[in-house]
């Protein structure tokens, strides 16, 4: 390669992620000098939008921010209101949330996996091709992404967009022909969901040893989905409220998206953040299924979160059993809320990670302000992070398509959200002074 000769190379769309967006990297002289992942989506203002609106019409809102985890900010902004007002829905409601959390966390870890992740480890340029070899493994993620909608549908009405939440509560109680027809499907998709377990397992993951901070929700009493304190693997244990007195969001020239970062670097939430942290807290049916594999957890791996998607949907296959076979109609499915001025806090475990949010609400019952975290702005930094290593590892010579396969595979571990963060993939590599 001549001396200063620069390569520019353009990827226009990233396939197999949720929205739009590009990555930079600049190699100059031989020596990698940044990787910026751009989030360049028009910003969508969701935190002004509810300003001015009444509390009542805050779940389906914010439901809108994204079509595949819309529970988790359902339950996060619910959460917050309820602490203002005071309001303690019981164990029937609380029960009931858990269960509806347990469906998106099914349907949207088996889109992910078997249509999203599956083929870059398996060699496929898409699921369709993945399909055409492994139509069994692709049938059953279907399977079960089916389930998972369809125990959204129970609780929200549907299972993109579900309206059946409310601040209390659920507008109604399922019926229990409706549950137990439910139940008996979650029966039959527990095996399914085991095997889904050693497949994931079986792929032939990159191998990769990283230092990151692993940061999730923790409960005293219960494998963390819609309640617990922050943790991290350094050693952090708070409260809720005080997530901003550790974690702080920045803007970035290269991003729409605001960027978070924890004492003041990267860190990562998600499915392996949440193992890592809490595998002690799975049922010992879980571990089971999971010792047998043999990947250890806590893992340094970021490319085992695929097998920490599958290890909770074989939890949240169990979990919504459980549930459900305890299932007893009550006499209302909410309870009654009075309005009152206040900043209430909310933080759920969504499918992606970490959702954190902050409300606050005049006496009437009316939004003042809000403060929205998603958890793919969070995993943001620790993604560069990560493409950084990842192209220091293949080498700064290696041919530029092997550069992009490589940062693709990478960015799509993480299951980015990029909507939600406010989308994604050009790729431009300019090198000078190196080889191609």
């Amino acid at each position: 390669m001549s001396e200063g000769r620069t390569l520019a190379l353009r990827v226009p769309l990233l396939a197999r992620v949720e929205g739009e967006g590009a990555l930079d990297l600049d190699i100059v002289g031989g020596e990698l000098r940044s990787v910026h992942l751009r989030i360049f989506e028009p910003p969508r203002y969701f935190e002004k939008l509810v300003e001015g609106r009444r509390v009542d019409e805050v779940p389906d809102l914010v439901a809108r921010i994204c079509g595949i985890c819309p529970v988790a900010y359902q339950m996060s902004a619910v959460h917050a209101i309820e602490s203002i007002f005071g309001a303690e829905p019981g164990p029937w409601v609380r029960e009931m949330r858990r269960l509806l959390y347990c469906g998106e966390w099914i349907q949207s870890h088996c889109l992910h996996i078997h249509l999203l992740a599956a083929p870059d480890f398996l060699g496929f340029g898409n699921a369709a091709a993945m399909a055409q070899e492994y139509p069994d493994e692709v049938r059953r993620g279907m399977r079960l992404q089916a389930l998972g909608n369809d125990i959204m549908r129970l609780l929200g009405g549907r299972s993109v967009h579900p309206v059946g939440t409310r601040i209390g509560g659920f507008w109604r109680a399922p019926k229990e022909s409706d549950v137990s027809a439910l139940r008996a499907r979650l029966h039959d998709a527990a095996a399914m969901a085991e095997d889904l377990v050693g497949w994931t397992a079986s792929l032939a993951l990159p191998h990769s040893r990283q230092q990151f901070i692993s940061v999730a929700l923790r409960h005293a009493g219960e494998y963390a989905l819609n309640e617990g304190r922050v943790v991290s693997s350094d050693g952090l244990d708070i409260a809720i409220e005080d997530y901003e007195q550790h974690f702080e969001e920045r803007h970035e020239a290269h991003s729409t998206a605001l960027f978070s970062s924890y004492r003041g670097g990267p860190y990562l939430v998600g499915p392996l953040a949440r193992l890592n942290l809490n595998r002690d807290q799975l049922p010992h049916a879980v571990q089971r299924t999971l010792d047998a594999t043999g990947v250890p957890f806590p893992s340094a791996n970021p490319f085992h979160g695929i097998v920490a998607r599958a290890v909770e949907v074989q939890f949240a296959i169990l979990e919504a059993l459980r549930v459900l076979d305890a299932y007893r109609e009550p006499d209302a499915a909410s309870v009654p809320i009075v309005p009152r001025a206040g900043t209430g806090f909310g933080a759920t475990e969504a499918p992606r990670g970490l959702l954190w949010q902050r409300w606050s609400t005049d006496e009437n019952g009316i939004v003042t302000a809000s403060k929205i975290v998603p958890p793919t702005s969070q995993n943001q930094s620790r993604i560069e992070d990560d493409l950084r290593q990842a192209v220091l590892a293949a080498g700064l010579d290696s041919p530029a398509d092997a550069l992009r396969e490589r940062c693709e595979m990478v960015i799509r571990n993480y299951d980015p959200c990029i909507s939600c963060a406010t989308h994604f993939l050009k790729v431009k590599v300019r090198r000078s002074g190196g080889t191609p």
